[in-house]
Protein backbone atom coordinates (compact mmCIF):
# COMPACT_ATOMS: atom_id res chain seq x y z
CA UNK A 1 0.00 0.00 0.00
CA UNK A 2 1.34 3.23 -0.52
CA UNK A 3 2.17 5.83 1.90
CA UNK A 4 -0.12 8.82 2.63
CA UNK A 5 3.22 11.24 2.98
CA UNK A 6 6.36 10.11 0.30
CA UNK A 7 8.59 13.15 1.61
CA UNK A 8 10.29 13.52 4.11
CA UNK A 9 9.82 16.39 6.98
CA UNK A 10 11.37 19.78 6.12
CA UNK A 11 14.54 20.38 8.11
CA UNK A 12 15.24 17.14 8.87
CA UNK A 13 18.59 16.17 9.13
CA UNK A 14 22.08 18.57 9.70
CA UNK A 15 24.67 19.08 7.21
CA UNK A 16 26.34 16.84 9.56
CA UNK A 17 24.14 14.22 9.96
CA UNK A 18 23.46 13.85 6.22
CA UNK A 19 27.39 13.70 6.06
CA UNK A 20 26.94 11.00 8.51
CA UNK A 21 24.46 9.41 6.95
CA UNK A 22 26.33 8.70 3.89
CA UNK A 23 29.86 7.22 5.81
CA UNK A 24 27.44 4.84 7.71
CA UNK A 25 25.53 3.80 4.77
CA UNK A 26 28.77 2.48 3.36
CA UNK A 27 30.09 1.12 6.41
CA UNK A 28 26.48 -0.73 6.55
CA UNK A 29 27.10 -2.20 3.71
CA UNK A 30 30.65 -3.06 4.09
CA UNK A 31 29.91 -4.41 7.23
CA UNK A 32 27.31 -6.82 5.28
CA UNK A 33 30.05 -7.86 2.95
CA UNK A 34 32.43 -8.91 5.66
CA UNK A 35 29.86 -11.00 7.31
CA UNK A 36 28.82 -12.90 4.22
CA UNK A 37 32.77 -14.12 4.25
CA UNK A 38 31.85 -16.21 7.11
CA UNK A 39 28.26 -16.63 7.71
CA UNK A 40 25.76 -18.26 4.58
CA UNK A 41 22.76 -16.59 4.31
CA UNK A 42 20.51 -15.23 6.89
CA UNK A 43 20.68 -11.84 5.35
CA UNK A 44 17.43 -11.60 7.32
CA UNK A 45 19.15 -12.54 10.38
CA UNK A 46 21.56 -10.46 9.89
CA UNK A 47 19.65 -7.21 9.51
CA UNK A 48 17.25 -7.95 11.80
CA UNK A 49 20.51 -8.21 14.72
CA UNK A 50 22.07 -4.83 13.21
CA UNK A 51 18.94 -2.82 13.77
CA UNK A 52 18.54 -3.91 17.07
CA UNK A 53 22.33 -2.78 17.80
CA UNK A 54 21.70 0.15 16.20
CA UNK A 55 18.80 1.03 17.98
CA UNK A 56 20.45 0.46 21.40
CA UNK A 57 18.08 -2.86 21.38
CA UNK A 58 18.67 -6.33 22.20
CA UNK A 59 17.98 -9.39 20.32
CA UNK A 60 15.94 -13.38 21.51
CA UNK A 61 17.72 -15.73 18.37
CA UNK A 62 15.13 -18.62 18.21
CA UNK A 63 16.48 -21.57 15.87
CA UNK A 64 17.58 -25.67 16.67
CA UNK A 65 21.12 -26.32 17.14
CA UNK A 66 23.51 -25.54 14.04
CA UNK A 67 22.14 -22.36 12.67
CA UNK A 68 25.51 -20.85 13.04
CA UNK A 69 24.16 -18.38 15.89
CA UNK A 70 26.93 -18.52 17.82
CA UNK A 71 29.53 -17.75 14.57
CA UNK A 72 27.20 -14.82 13.48
CA UNK A 73 27.29 -13.14 17.23
CA UNK A 74 31.01 -13.49 17.34
CA UNK A 75 31.82 -12.85 13.52
CA UNK A 76 29.77 -9.07 14.36
CA UNK A 77 32.27 -8.90 17.21
CA UNK A 78 35.30 -9.29 15.43
CA UNK A 79 34.24 -7.02 12.45
CA UNK A 80 33.22 -4.33 14.64
CA UNK A 81 36.33 -5.10 16.91
CA UNK A 82 33.89 -5.08 19.80
CA UNK A 83 34.64 -7.34 22.95
CA UNK A 84 32.81 -10.50 22.72
CA UNK A 85 31.31 -12.88 25.68
CA UNK A 86 29.64 -15.92 25.84
CA UNK A 87 27.66 -17.25 28.93
CA UNK A 88 26.80 -20.70 28.77
CA UNK A 89 23.51 -20.73 30.84
CA UNK A 90 23.11 -23.88 32.82
CA UNK A 91 20.17 -24.72 35.46
CA UNK A 92 23.25 -24.06 38.23
CA UNK A 93 24.05 -20.53 37.05
CA UNK A 94 24.21 -17.91 39.62
CA UNK A 95 23.57 -14.13 39.34
CA UNK A 96 27.03 -13.54 40.79
CA UNK A 97 28.06 -16.08 37.85
CA UNK A 98 27.38 -13.47 35.14
CA UNK A 99 27.95 -9.97 36.92
CA UNK A 100 30.42 -10.43 39.15
CA UNK A 101 31.65 -10.59 42.68
CA UNK A 102 33.42 -9.27 45.40
CA UNK A 103 36.47 -11.05 46.87
CA UNK A 104 39.10 -10.32 49.68
CA UNK A 105 42.73 -9.11 48.58
CA UNK A 106 45.63 -8.50 50.65
CA UNK A 107 48.29 -6.33 49.65
CA UNK A 108 51.34 -8.36 50.45
CA UNK A 109 53.42 -5.42 51.17
CA UNK A 110 51.26 -3.39 53.66
CA UNK A 111 48.87 -6.74 54.80
CA UNK A 112 46.20 -4.35 54.25
CA UNK A 113 43.08 -5.96 52.97
CA UNK A 114 40.18 -4.75 51.17
CA UNK A 115 37.24 -6.09 48.68
CA UNK A 116 37.63 -5.73 45.04
CA UNK A 117 35.20 -6.64 42.51
CA UNK A 118 36.17 -8.50 39.51
CA UNK A 119 34.03 -8.29 36.84
CA UNK A 120 31.95 -10.75 35.13
CA UNK A 121 31.03 -11.80 31.79
CA UNK A 122 28.45 -8.96 31.45
CA UNK A 123 31.16 -6.59 30.56
CA UNK A 124 31.56 -6.79 27.30
CA UNK A 125 30.34 -5.01 24.19
CA UNK A 126 28.58 -7.85 22.70
CA UNK A 127 27.48 -10.50 24.92
CA UNK A 128 25.90 -14.16 23.99
CA UNK A 129 23.36 -15.53 26.36
CA UNK A 130 23.54 -19.05 25.30
CA UNK A 131 20.03 -21.14 25.85
CA UNK A 132 18.67 -18.51 28.48
CA UNK A 133 15.86 -20.31 29.19
CA UNK A 134 18.08 -23.33 30.55
CA UNK A 135 18.89 -21.06 34.09
CA UNK A 136 16.47 -20.37 36.47
CA UNK A 137 14.30 -17.08 36.72
CA UNK A 138 16.45 -15.40 39.68
CA UNK A 139 19.79 -15.18 36.89
CA UNK A 140 17.75 -14.33 34.07
CA UNK A 141 16.03 -11.77 36.26
CA UNK A 142 19.69 -10.18 36.61
CA UNK A 143 20.70 -10.08 33.22
CA UNK A 144 17.63 -8.20 31.90
CA UNK A 145 17.65 -5.83 34.42
CA UNK A 146 21.48 -5.15 33.61
CA UNK A 147 19.87 -5.33 29.56
CA UNK A 148 17.47 -2.43 30.68
CA UNK A 149 19.97 -0.46 33.05
CA UNK A 150 23.19 -1.01 31.40
CA UNK A 151 24.43 -1.26 34.71
CA UNK A 152 24.59 -3.52 37.54
CA UNK A 153 24.76 -3.29 41.31
CA UNK A 154 26.84 -5.24 43.51
CA UNK A 155 28.16 -4.34 47.50
CA UNK A 156 26.07 -1.58 47.12
CA UNK A 157 27.94 0.33 44.26
CA UNK A 158 27.02 0.78 41.44
CA UNK A 159 28.54 -0.51 37.93
CA UNK A 160 28.20 0.49 34.32
CA UNK A 161 28.86 -1.85 31.45
CA UNK A 162 30.34 -1.02 28.47
CA UNK A 163 29.26 0.73 25.43
CA UNK A 164 27.57 0.09 22.58
CA UNK A 165 25.88 -2.62 24.92
CA UNK A 166 23.95 -5.46 22.83
CA UNK A 167 22.72 -9.24 24.06
CA UNK A 168 22.14 -11.67 21.92
CA UNK A 169 20.39 -14.33 23.85
CA UNK A 170 19.71 -17.64 22.32
CA UNK A 171 16.96 -20.71 22.74
CA UNK A 172 16.09 -24.24 21.26
CA UNK A 173 12.86 -23.96 20.31
CA UNK A 174 12.56 -27.81 19.90
CA UNK A 175 13.71 -29.18 23.56
CA UNK A 176 11.88 -28.22 26.43
CA UNK A 177 12.54 -30.12 29.22
CA UNK A 178 14.25 -28.92 32.41
CA UNK A 179 14.02 -25.07 30.88
CA UNK A 180 12.52 -22.19 32.72
CA UNK A 181 10.72 -20.35 30.02
CA UNK A 182 10.57 -16.45 30.18
CA UNK A 183 7.79 -15.36 31.33
CA UNK A 184 6.33 -12.67 28.85
CA UNK A 185 7.13 -9.52 31.12
CA UNK A 186 10.78 -10.46 30.44
CA UNK A 187 10.45 -11.58 27.07
CA UNK A 188 9.28 -7.35 26.42
CA UNK A 189 12.70 -6.47 27.49
CA UNK A 190 14.18 -7.61 23.82
CA UNK A 191 13.37 -5.75 21.52
CA UNK A 192 13.19 -8.22 18.69
CA UNK A 193 12.29 -11.94 18.59
CA UNK A 194 14.84 -13.65 15.96
CA UNK A 195 13.67 -16.28 14.05
CA UNK A 196 16.95 -18.30 12.42
CA UNK A 197 15.50 -21.18 10.02
CA UNK A 198 17.16 -23.75 8.32
CA UNK A 199 19.16 -22.76 4.77
CA UNK A 200 18.48 -23.03 1.53
CA UNK A 201 19.90 -26.28 -0.61
CA UNK A 202 22.60 -24.15 -2.16
CA UNK A 203 23.16 -22.37 0.94
CA UNK A 204 23.74 -25.65 2.63
CA UNK A 205 25.98 -26.85 0.75
CA UNK A 206 28.25 -23.98 0.55
CA UNK A 207 28.24 -24.27 4.55
CA UNK A 208 29.21 -27.97 4.14
CA UNK A 209 32.06 -26.87 1.44
CA UNK A 210 33.15 -24.17 3.58
CA UNK A 211 33.27 -25.96 7.01
CA UNK A 212 35.03 -29.25 6.13
CA UNK A 213 38.22 -27.65 4.63
CA UNK A 214 41.39 -26.04 6.66
CA UNK A 215 39.71 -22.54 5.11
CA UNK A 216 39.88 -19.81 7.87
CA UNK A 217 39.21 -16.52 5.89
CA UNK A 218 40.16 -13.73 7.66
CA UNK A 219 37.52 -10.11 7.99
CA UNK A 220 38.39 -6.66 8.22
CA UNK A 221 37.53 -4.34 10.30
CA UNK A 222 34.66 -1.82 9.30
CA UNK A 223 33.59 0.05 12.70
CA UNK A 224 34.58 0.83 15.85
CA UNK A 225 33.05 1.04 19.30
CA UNK A 226 32.95 4.73 18.97
CA UNK A 227 31.44 4.68 15.70
CA UNK A 228 28.58 2.38 16.96
CA UNK A 229 27.96 4.84 19.70
CA UNK A 230 27.43 7.46 17.45
CA UNK A 231 25.09 5.81 15.13
CA UNK A 232 23.10 5.00 18.15
CA UNK A 233 22.63 8.57 18.33
CA UNK A 234 22.30 9.20 15.50
CA UNK A 235 19.12 6.61 14.86
CA UNK A 236 17.41 8.87 17.91
CA UNK A 237 18.36 12.21 15.60
CA UNK A 238 16.33 10.35 12.50
CA UNK A 239 12.97 12.25 11.83
CA UNK A 240 10.05 10.87 12.11
CA UNK A 241 7.08 12.27 10.16
CA UNK A 242 3.87 12.12 12.04
CA UNK A 243 1.71 9.73 9.56
CA UNK A 244 4.62 7.48 10.35
CA UNK A 245 4.00 7.71 13.74
CA UNK A 246 0.20 7.20 13.58
CA UNK A 247 0.58 4.12 11.58
CA UNK A 248 2.72 2.41 14.01
CA UNK A 249 0.81 3.27 17.13
CA UNK A 250 -2.17 2.64 15.35
CA UNK A 251 -1.26 -1.18 14.32
CA UNK A 252 0.25 -1.88 17.38
CA UNK A 253 -2.90 -1.05 19.10
CA UNK A 254 -4.86 -3.22 16.91
CA UNK A 255 -3.45 -6.35 18.86
CA UNK A 256 -5.46 -5.55 21.74
CA UNK A 257 -8.86 -7.25 21.83
CA UNK A 258 -10.36 -4.62 23.81
CA UNK A 259 -9.62 -1.73 21.28
CA UNK A 260 -13.18 -0.47 19.71
CA UNK A 261 -11.43 -0.70 16.46
CA UNK A 262 -9.59 -4.04 16.92
CA UNK A 263 -10.75 -7.04 14.14
CA UNK A 264 -12.77 -9.79 15.16
CA UNK A 265 -9.95 -12.70 14.42
CA UNK A 266 -7.75 -10.28 16.91
CA UNK A 267 -10.00 -10.96 19.67
CA UNK A 268 -10.71 -14.18 18.88
CA UNK A 269 -7.42 -15.56 18.69
CA UNK A 270 -5.53 -12.69 21.27
CA UNK A 271 -5.00 -13.17 24.98
CA UNK A 272 -3.12 -10.05 25.38
CA UNK A 273 -1.86 -7.70 22.83
CA UNK A 274 1.11 -5.72 22.26
CA UNK A 275 2.15 -2.34 25.20
CA UNK A 276 4.19 0.60 24.12
CA UNK A 277 7.24 -0.73 24.08
CA UNK A 278 6.29 -2.30 21.01
CA UNK A 279 5.27 1.27 19.70
CA UNK A 280 8.64 2.59 20.82
CA UNK A 281 10.59 -0.58 18.89
CA UNK A 282 8.72 -0.22 16.16
CA UNK A 283 9.59 3.71 15.69
CA UNK A 284 13.55 3.28 16.34
CA UNK A 285 13.96 -0.06 14.13
CA UNK A 286 12.36 2.05 11.53
CA UNK A 287 14.89 4.70 12.06
CA UNK A 288 17.66 2.29 11.90
CA UNK A 289 16.35 0.59 8.68
CA UNK A 290 16.35 3.77 7.26
CA UNK A 291 20.36 4.47 7.82
CA UNK A 292 20.76 1.28 5.92
CA UNK A 293 18.88 2.40 3.17
CA UNK A 294 20.58 5.62 3.30
CA UNK A 295 17.40 7.57 4.18
CA UNK A 296 17.47 10.86 5.92
CA UNK A 297 13.60 9.68 7.48
CA UNK A 298 11.68 6.90 8.19
CA UNK A 299 8.69 6.05 6.72
CA UNK A 300 5.46 3.34 6.94
CA UNK A 301 7.60 1.05 5.01
CA UNK A 302 10.33 0.62 7.47
CA UNK A 303 7.99 0.15 10.10
CA UNK A 304 6.25 -2.56 8.53
CA UNK A 305 9.35 -4.39 7.48
CA UNK A 306 10.45 -4.62 11.45
CA UNK A 307 6.74 -5.36 12.71
CA UNK A 308 7.12 -9.04 12.98
CA UNK A 309 10.28 -9.43 14.58
CA UNK A 310 9.38 -6.36 16.93
CA UNK A 311 5.57 -8.18 17.48
CA UNK A 312 5.99 -12.33 17.80
CA UNK A 313 6.50 -12.51 21.05
CA UNK A 314 4.02 -9.30 22.24
CA UNK A 315 1.22 -10.83 20.69
CA UNK A 316 -0.37 -13.62 22.71
CA UNK A 317 -2.10 -16.08 21.58
CA UNK A 318 -5.02 -17.93 23.38
CA UNK A 319 -6.37 -21.61 23.15
CA UNK A 320 -8.19 -21.21 20.21
CA UNK A 321 -5.78 -19.71 18.08
CA UNK A 322 -3.36 -22.51 18.95
CA UNK A 323 -6.27 -25.13 18.57
CA UNK A 324 -6.53 -23.96 14.80
CA UNK A 325 -2.67 -23.49 14.17
CA UNK A 326 -2.54 -19.93 14.46
CA UNK A 327 0.68 -18.06 15.30
CA UNK A 328 1.56 -14.75 15.99
CA UNK A 329 3.10 -14.31 12.83
CA UNK A 330 -0.21 -14.51 11.23
CA UNK A 331 -2.05 -12.58 13.19
CA UNK A 332 0.66 -9.59 12.35
CA UNK A 333 0.95 -10.59 8.92
CA UNK A 334 -3.19 -9.79 8.61
CA UNK A 335 -3.13 -6.78 10.30
CA UNK A 336 -0.33 -5.43 8.80
CA UNK A 337 -2.40 -6.17 5.19
CA UNK A 338 -5.82 -4.88 6.60
CA UNK A 339 -3.96 -1.71 8.51
CA UNK A 340 -4.01 1.76 6.12
CA UNK A 341 -1.32 3.77 6.38
CA UNK A 342 -3.41 6.69 5.11
CA UNK A 343 -5.66 5.89 7.86
CA UNK A 344 -3.44 6.14 10.27
CA UNK A 345 -2.07 9.41 8.38
CA UNK A 346 -5.87 10.61 8.63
Amino acid sequence: MAEAVAEAPVGAVTDQDVQDLERFRGACAQLREELRHIIVGQDQVVEEVLLAMFSRGHCLLEGVPGLAKTLLVRTLARVLSLQFHRIQFTPDLMPSDIIGTEILREDKTTGHRAFEFVHGPLFANIVLADEINRTPPKTQAALLEAMQEHRVTAGGKEYYLREPFLVLATQNPIEQEGTYPLPEAQLDRFMFHVRVDYPSFDEEIEVVRRTTTLRDPAVKHVLSGEDIVRLQDLVYRIPVPDHVYRYAVTLVRRTRKKEADSPDYVREWVAWGAGPRASQYLILGAKARSILLGRGYASVEDVKAVAAPVLRHRVLLNFNAEAEGITSDDVVARLLGEVPAIEAGG
